[in-house]
């Protein structure tokens, strides 16, 4: 089975966002019975109304920052940080004078009680070998790669953008 790709980000936004709020456009990413993931591109002054939902939500900021609020409380938000929405509670985002991306993870329900039965196993215990219980690991580190940014023929296709 071939690897499906689903684009989202510019050229992929609806020009208007969900219904509640202003100055943003989304794309939603994945959506079935088990919950929904979409995008998020916050315009200067964009926002989320206030409002809240029965599905548990993880709001991602990979752009930008802004302001979120659960429940009458609201705390600055930035790149790299992500935000807790609680099945049931008032939850809002917004800019003010700055720009903001974020991925939206909606669960469905309010926790994973659903799944549970689905998901149940334990944990194998681990015995002692022939060789009696293993007290540490061995093992080391791999070797460090030679340092690309030093020659002159490394492939640029390769690695993080620098």
């Amino acid at each position: 089975m071939p690897i499906e790709i689903r684009r989202f980000g510019v050229g992929h936004r609806r020009p208007e966002g969900p219904p509640g709020t202003a100055r943003i456009q989304g794309q939603v990413v994945h959506s079935d019975g088990r919950g929904v993931i979409s995008e998020l591109a916050f315009a200067r002054g964009g926002a989320i109304a206030p409002h809240a939902n029965p599905n548990t939500t993880y709001f991602l900021v990979i752009e930008g920052g802004g302001w979120v609020s659960v429940a009458g409380e609201r705390q600055r938000i930035q790149a790299g940080e992500a935000a807790v929405w609680p099945a049931d509670l008032t939850h809002a985002a917004w800019t003010e004078h700055t720009t903001m991306r974020a991925i939206v993870i909606e669960f469905a329900g309010a926790d994973d009680v659903a799944a549970l039965g689905i998901l149940a196993g334990t944990a194998r215990e681990i015995g002692p070998t022939e060789e009696g219980l293993v007290e540490r690991g061995e093992g080391a580190l791999a070797p460090r790669p030679p340092d690309a940014t030093k020659r002159r023929d490394a492939a640029t296709s390769e690695g993080e953008p620098i």
